[in-house]
C-alpha cells in the first residue's frame, strides 16, 4: 500500500450553497442554550474562521494548476464553499459584543498566526490547510452525531453551523488531494513524514489557541482565570469533548495510506442535504 493514496470510491458531490442566515440570536451573552462555556468555545472557533478559510482558499488556489479533471472542478467548488463560510462567520463575529469581549485582540492574534504561516510560503500554507481541514471534518462529524449540542439554540444559528458542517464534510478531501497532486514528485515516504509533522505542529497550535481564546472570552464573563481554563478544557476534552470525541479520526491521519474518505460518513451528509438544497431553489 502506498504511504499516501487517493481514494475516490467513497467521495460525495460538493455543492456550493450561497446561503445567508439570520444570526441576530447571537446578540447577548450565551447563545448556545445559555451555556457560557460552550458559547465561548464556539465563538473562539468562529473568530478563527474568516481569516483561516481565506488561507485555505489561497493555499488551494495556488496549486490549482497542479490539478486536472474532476479535482480541478472540486477546487472551484471548495473555494466557493469556503468563501461563503467565511462571510457567514464574519456576520456572526460582528454580533459578538466587542465592548464586553476582547474580540479585536483575538482576531489580531489569529491574523498574526496566519501571517506567520503565509510568510513560510505556499507549501506551508497547504500543509496547514490539510491539517486544519481534518480538524474541521472531525468537528463536523461530531456535530452530525451529537445533535444535543444545539438542542436549545436559535434555529437559524443551528442551521448555519449545520450547513457549515455539511459542506466541510463534502469537501473534506479536496485540499488533501491537491496536496497529493502538488507533491506527486516527492517520494511517498517524504510526503507521509511531512504531513505527519504538519499535523503534530498544527495540533499543538490549534488546540492551544482555541482553548486560550475561549478562556479569554470566559474571563470577560467574570470567570477567574484558572476556573475559565478548567471549564474550557472540560468542554474540549471531556464533555462534550469537542476535540476528544474525534480521537479515532485524528489518529487515522498518521496511518500510512490515509485518505479523508476512509471515514465514510455519507449517510450523515445525505440526511442534511435535502434541507439545504431546498433553500437554494
Amino acid at each position: 500500500m502506498p504511504l499516501d493514496a487517493r481514494s475516490t470510491d467513497k467521495e460525495t458531490d460538493i455543492v456550493p450553497r450561497d446561503l445567508h442566515f439570520d444570526l441576530e440570536g447571537v446578540r447577548g451573552n450565551w447563545w448556545l442554550g445559555g451555556d457560557p462555556v460552550g458559547t465561548a468555545v464556539l465563538n473562539a472557533l468562529s473568530l478563527t474562521f474568516p481569516d483561516g478559510e481565506r488561507l485555505f482558499v489561497d493555499a488551494v488556489r495556488h496549486f490549482r494548476d497542479a490539478t486536472d479533471g474532476s479535482l480541478r472542478e472540486d477546487v472551484r467548488k471548495f473555494i466557493a464553499q469556503e468563501a461563503a463560510h467565511s462571510r457567514e462567520h464574519h456576520v456572526l463575529n460582528e454580533l459578538i459584543d466587542a465592548a464586553k469581549y476582547p474580540v479585536d485582540r483575538i482576531r489580531a492574534h489569529v491574523r498574526e498566526r496566519i501571517g506567520i504561516t503565509r510568510a513560510r510560503g505556499p507549501h506551508a500554507m497547504l500543509l496547514a490547510t490539510i491539517a486544519l481541514e481534518h480538524f474541521t471534518a472531525m468537528m463536523a462529524d461530531l456535530h452530525m452525531s451529537n445533535r444535543g449540542l444545539f438542542a436549545s439554540v436559535d434555529p437559524e444559528i443551528t442551521k448555519m453551523w449545520r450547513w457549515h458542517a455539511l459542506e466541510e464534510t463534502e469537501h473534506k478531501a479536496v485540499a488533501f488531494d491537491v496536496f497529493l497532486a502538488a507533491t506527486r514528485h516527492w517520494s511517498p515516504l517524504k510526503r507521509y513524514l511531512v504531513r505527519c509533522w504538519a499535523m503534530a505542529y498544527i495540533t499543538w497550535q490549534f488546540t492551544r489557541n482555541i482553548a486560550k481564546h475561549a478562556a479569554t472570552l470566559l474571563e470577560a464573563d467574570g470567570y477567574p482565570e484558572q476556573e475559565a481554563r478548567r471549564a474550557v478544557r472540560r468542554f474540549l476534552w471531556r464533555d462534550p469533548g469537542l476535540f476528544r470525541s474525534g480521537w479515532r479520526l485524528y489518529v487515522a491521519w498518521y496511518r500510512p495510506g490515509f485518505h479523508p474518505w476512509d471515514h465514510d460518513n455519507r449517510a450523515g451528509v445525505a440526511a442534511w442535504r435535502a434541507e439545504f438544497d431546498a433553500m437554494r431553489r
